[in-house]
């Protein structure tokens, strides 16, 4: 048997052939299509915008992880199409699969891609790009939020004009020449670069040029896209179920979940940035019904903001804060204004009464355990 080797990426128009066992049989099966178009595209399993090539080859349940080749080279993986779309695929081109390839090698594990942490708007109308100074020859985007975990929040402004990324001068559309006359959106060279890595910025503010450098690292969002391979986290009080927001939890309301899913939680989860590191949207999930929390059943599904008074930074924080409460009330602050409140002695002799009585071993997850754990073994008094 012969391996075989990655090729280049392949030009608009020529033919590869996707290889795979897709549906409707048992024998390999080969499709035949060519190359459409080449761009950053939305990755549906990696949650991010990565450089794919789209071919009119069928791509079906069955064919992802497939090879597309081309000659004796390949290509690319198979590893989406487009629904409600007839014969559009997707296929990961080979410096994507090195640039994975190479990130597991060096770390051990799979970090993710390098991101500015910034979102741009296109200075393609004349008047904006007076109103900030540009000059006829210039060309770029202008910054118009920035993530405050990157390394562009301390070192970008909003409203700075980006000129060029490493030398490569940016359009007022936010593209960059790639190849024989393409075009190809800056975030792929910023994907292109490995953790902690320097890019060079050359930005327009208040009328002056300055070239300014940034550390490039993967970001992670507030609210998780995927918990691929790891156990739902929880915390249950008093019958009260307390999680962190994620995608999933959201997908649970159906196929149509952006319309069906509470609306306030589905804008935070697509839209707000994380504040610090660690952060998490913490909500009240469900209530197992019990006496000790009759009437608060209708405050399911909103976000908890405090516990006695304390901000919450995450599940773990508001986990520690029940756990560490030395008042004769417990009080959490909700959305909408919305308050709980218990006499904690009672809700913690309710709380096993409610998990034996629902059949649930225990009341935390077990990375909340293992928290747990650790926190008490550094509080333990040293011995004599």
């Amino acid at each position: 048997m012969n391996s075989l080797d990655l090729g280049d990426i392949p030009f608009l128009q020529e033919a590869v052939a996707v290889v795979g066992y897709p549906q409707g049989g048992d024998n390999i099966s080969v499709t035949k299509g060519v190359v459409s178009r080449v761009e950053p595209t939305q990755y549906a399993h990696g949650a991010t915008q990565l450089m794919a090539i789209q071919i009119d080859a069928a791509i079906n349940p069955g064919n992802s992880g497939g090879p597309a080749i081309m000659g004796d080279k390949v290509a690319g993986v198979a590893f989406q199409n487009l629904s409600g779309a007839e014969n559009i695929g997707y296929i990961i081109p080979v410096p994507i699969i090195k640039r994975f390839i190479s990130g597991v090698e060096e770390s051990g594990k799979y970090s993710g891609f390098c991101t500015l942490g910034i979102s741009c708007q296109a200075t393609e109308n004349i008047q904006i790009r007076d109103c900030f100074g540009m000059r006829p020859e210039m060309t770029g985007v202008l910054v118009s939020r920035i993530n405050p975990l990157s390394d562009a929040y301390k070192i970008l402004r909003k409203d700075d004009i980006l000129l060029e990324f490493d030398g490569v001068p940016v359009a007022n559309d936010g593209t960059v020449p790639f190849r024989n006359r393409e075009r190809i959106t800056f975030d792929h060279l910023v994907s292109m670069k490995k953790p902690e890595e320097i890019a060079v910025l050359k930005v327009l503010r208040d009328g002056k040029e300055h070239e300014l450098t940034v550390t490039l690292r993967p970001l992670q969002p507030l609210v998780p896209v995927h918990q691929f391979d790891k156990l739902p986290s929880y915390y249950i009080f008093a019958g009260f179920v307390f999680i962190p927001l994620t995608q999933p939890y959201l997908h649970e309301f159906g196929d149509d979940w952006y319309n069906t899913s509470p609306r306030r939680l589905c804008e935070r989860a697509l839209r707000e940035l994380p504040k610090k590191a660690g952060q998490q949207l913490v909500i009240l999930s469900q209530v197992l019904m019990d006496d000790i929390n009759v009437g608060y059943e209708r405050l399911a599904e909103l976000q908890v903001k405090k516990v006695n008074g304390v901000e919450i930074e995450n599940l773990k924080h508001l986990c520690g804060l029940v756990e560490g409460c030395t008042d004769e009330n417990l009080r959490f602050d909700l959305d909408d204004e919305r308050v709980i409140v218990l006499k904690f002695q009672n809700a913690r002799l309710a709380t096993s009464r409610i998990l034996k009585r629902h059949r649930i071993p225990s009341a935390m997850s077990n990375d909340l355990v293992d928290e747990q754990v650790t926190n008490d073994e550094t509080d333990a008094p040293c011995p004599n």
